[in-house]
């Protein structure tokens, strides 16, 4: 399976000009899947990497322009009455795909984010009563601009809970900058790309993920490094600018992306440096602060990995 993963890699590679660490761990929240909420400034490549990595899988695309007057049955579908048939019709939202990019989440209202929220977390849609699931797999990249704020609703929390990691994209050094020109000067390499596996491929991934060993003692460090976010609450008596830790959704999510991360190292086993890895991209954004600036989350983060204390074992199956 790490095979796959790393032809999917190459394959996204030669669109996107470095970024390798983003596209290992897009892959990481495939393998596990999860859904990954891209934050970044405008013409960092977010949308192209989405449609290259869909691109890859072969997977079906979808893509939402979130905007304030979007309604929450533009995402789900809805139904309509059909005067030939004489009865009521569903006519599916764009969420019926396998990788939904949903752009600039941000833009939308409450209500309207809210709308993914069953998606996300139960790969289902229920409108009028009726529940109809979705592609297997399915799989949503959101994106959104931290500096523009004019027009914009915050994620409520629940819905950055569903979310199993937040990236950034970081700017580019200018020797890959310049490796962009040279590509794409008389090319659209995005057009050229072909797909290296397919859904079954993918969705026997994610399965063969759920079985990567992790050694006892990772899952107590796993815990460990999750109540230590909880210590720090106001509903501990310590507050220091943390209102609420990491949920037990957060708990399953650091297990599961660990696992994932394994496999895109090739590996059949989890290793502490697994977890160290996925640590920050995973908890900071499930973590509630009074100031809401993000770096005192990911520097909380940080500060237990560098504090908790993990036994050195042979990490192998036993």
């Amino acid at each position: 399976m790490g095979e796959l993963l790393q032809r999917i890699k190459e394959n996204v590679a030669k669109v996107i000009i470095g970024k390798e660490d983003v596209a290992e761990l897009l892959l990481t929240a495939l393998a596990a899947g999860g859904h990954v909420l891209l934050e970044d400034v405008p013409g960092t490549g977010k949308t192209v990497l989405a449609k290259s990595l869909a691109k890859s899988m072969d997977f079906s695309f979808g893509r939402i322009q979130f905007t304030p007057d979007l309604l929450p049955s533009d995402v789900t579908g809805l139904s309509y009455y059909n005067q030939e048939k004489g009865m009521f019709v569903f006519k599916e939202g764009p969420v019926f795909t396998n990788l939904l990019l949903a752009d600039e989440i941000n833009r939308a209202t409450p209500r309207t984010q809210s709308s993914l929220l069953e998606c996300m977390g139960e790969g289902q849609v229920t409108v009028d009563g009726v529940t109809r699931a979705l592609g297997v797999p399915f799989f949503v990249i959101a994106t959104q601009n931290p500096v523009e704020t004019l027009g914009c609703y915050p994620l409520p929390e629940a819905q950055m809970d569903r979310f199993l990691m937040k990236i950034s994209m970081g700017s580019m050094s200018a020797e890959e900058e310049r490796q962009m020109i040279d590509r794409y000067i008389n090319a659209k390499p995005l057009e050229l790309i072909e797909p290296v596996c397919t859904l079954g491929e993918v969705a026997g991934l994610q399965e063969a993920c759920r079985n990567i060993y992790v050694h006892a003692d990772l899952r107590d460090y796993i815990v460990r490094l999750v109540q230590g976010t909880r210590k720090y609450g106001a509903a501990a008596g310590e507050n220091r600018g943390i209102a609420e830790g990491v949920s037990p959704r957060g708990t399953l999510a650091l297990l599961r992306a660990s696992q994932g991360y394994a496999m895109v190292r090739g590996r059949d086993f989890v290793v502490p440096e697994d977890i160290k890895a996925v640590a920050v991209p995973v908890l900071a954004h499930r973590m509630i602060t009074e100031s809401g600036f993000e770096e005192q989350k990911v520097s909380m983060i940080v500060g237990l990995l560098n504090s908790v204390a993990l036994p050195t074992e042979d990490w192998t199956r036993p």
